[in-house]
């Protein structure tokens, strides 16, 4: 079965937004700021942009609060996310822990993973839903460890049950992931060693300590 080419979607979609002369609203689910560094690079010169930031699996607390921090400084800092305006949903932790129950020792990419996809980009859906955006997606596909069919498959879903269009992506192509370290590099982001949730940060830690 031939794979989905979810980047060369993305690059049809923005052909016809050019084609209509018109700049959508797009509400771009964020992860993290070197995650929306290119991202917002990219996509701010066809999308009129909202990022959203809705991750209650980050742990500890004071690592939520900080990745928040950066996206911030990320937005006032770049020239081109001069018009992106921010909102930040509730920090819920327990909502991840419901969902993470029984999958607790599992490998990061399973099956807890995708349960914390749709608990994400499900609460973007219902946001741009509720504020009348044009589209929704998530920066999340730009990470060489997250499985972007996945990401796309579920965010599909989403978009034909709040009835908000989903904007495909597979943000690592293209040297999007190289585009974003260099960018974290010429902005200073912070860099986390882990996706966010606990369970992942005790993974790099045996990571860590394995190759010591």
């Amino acid at each position: 079965m031939q794979k989905v080419n979810y980047q060369l979607m993305l690059e049809n979609e923005i052909v016809k937004i050019q084609s209509d002369g018109a700049k959508p609203s797009l509400l771009l689910h964020a992860c993290c700021a070197p995650c929306s560094s290119y991202v917002l690079e990219y996509l701010t010169q066809h999308f009129d942009i909202t990022l959203f930031y809705y991750n209650p699996n980050i742990s500890p607390e004071n690592e939520y609060r900080f990745r928040v921090d950066e996206v911030k400084r990320l937005i006032s800092q770049m020239p081109c996310t001069n018009n992106v305006k921010f909102v930040e949903s509730v920090y819920n932790p327990e909502k991840f822990y419901d969902i993470a129950k029984g999958a607790e020792n599992e490998d990061e990419g399973g099956s807890r993973c995708f349960k914390c996809y749709r608990l994400r980009l499900e609460k973007t859906a219902e946001y741009a839903a509720l504020h009348g955006f044009d589209y929704f997606t998530t920066t999340l596909s730009i990470s060489p460890y997250k499985n972007a069919e996945k990401l796309n498959t579920i965010g599909a879903e989403l978009g034909e049950q709040y009835n908000v269009k989903y904007l495909f992506s597979d943000f690592k192509k293209k040297n999007g992931y190289k585009r974003s370290i260099e960018l974290s590099k010429e902005y200073d982001l912070y860099r986390q060693d882990y996706c966010g949730c606990e369970f992942s940060r005790f993974a790099a830690e045996r990571r860590k300590n394995n190759e010591a």
